[in-house]
């Protein structure tokens, strides 16, 4: 079964609009796992604009699920992963004024600097994952970094789906193949949504893992956190 890990950066998003500690973002933590979800994802900016480093600390001994920290290795992202040793990185290219991640990593182009920071996080336990377009030769490329998993950026198919165009899902399938055939993992994220999920999931084989953040957080203001956790989990069976 595909896990489930909750993005909570829209929390921190909510808590910082007022100050103070509402709503306590370890706590929510806590919460979504408690409703079912298998893991909790933040993705710290060097801008703190909404999670923010102490959150990551705060959040290690309290996430008993899968722990995966997103951002871009730049070197003070470097020495927070390397301090709290989530379970997973996840690398992602996103420029520092960005609202949030819009590209994959171009595998090819950048393949020794992603060989030296993969390397520095295996070499501390810390399970690692590239953020990419579905292109098949930045799948072939990424493999090449010697990454432990891939994460397929999801907007263009969510986009395409949402006008109808179920055929968007074409390139996703053909990079999920094609990771498992290089013996990579297969995770995804961006813009999933509860109206989506389940077509995308029946159609990309071996997806271990998801990550939703905006989507679950947007849908969980009208039908509840815990409710829309459940749907989740069951269209991911």
């Amino acid at each position: 079964m595909t896990k489930l890990s909750v993005n909570i950066n829209k929390i921190a998003t909510l808590r910082n609009s007022r100050g103070g500690d509402l709503p306590n973002v370890v706590q929510f933590a806590k919460d979504v796992q408690r409703f079912g979800a298998e893991g909790v994802t933040i993705h710290p900016r060097p801008d703190e604009r909404h999670i923010r480093y102490q959150d990551a600390r705060d959040l290690k001994p309290e996430v008993y699920t899968e722990y995966n920290i997103e951002g871009n290795p730049v070197e003070s992202f470097l020495n927070l992963v390397l301090e709290v040793k989530p379970t997973q990185v996840t690398l992602v290219p996103d420029a520092v004024n960005a609202i949030t991640s819009n590209a994959g990593w171009d595998t090819i182009k950048h393949k020794d600097f992603l060989i030296d920071v993969i390397k520095e996080f295996q070499q501390n336990g810390i399970r690692t994952s590239i953020f990419v377009d579905p292109v098949l030769e930045q799948i072939e490329g990424a493999k090449a970094t010697g990454t432990d998993r891939i994460e397929l950026y999801t907007e263009a198919f969510a986009h395409q789906y949402g006008l109808g165009n179920k055929d968007a899902i074409k390139p996703y399938t053909e990079s999920a193949v094609l990771a498992e055939e290089l013996g990579l993992g297969v995770n995804a994220g961006h813009d999933l949504s509860l109206d989506n999920i389940k077509f995308f999931k029946e159609h990309i084989p071996n997806l271990l893992e998801v990550s939703i953040g905006h989507a679950l957080i947007s849908e969980s203001l009208y039908l509840g956190v815990e409710n829309v956790i459940q749907m989740y989990l069951r269209k991911l069976k």
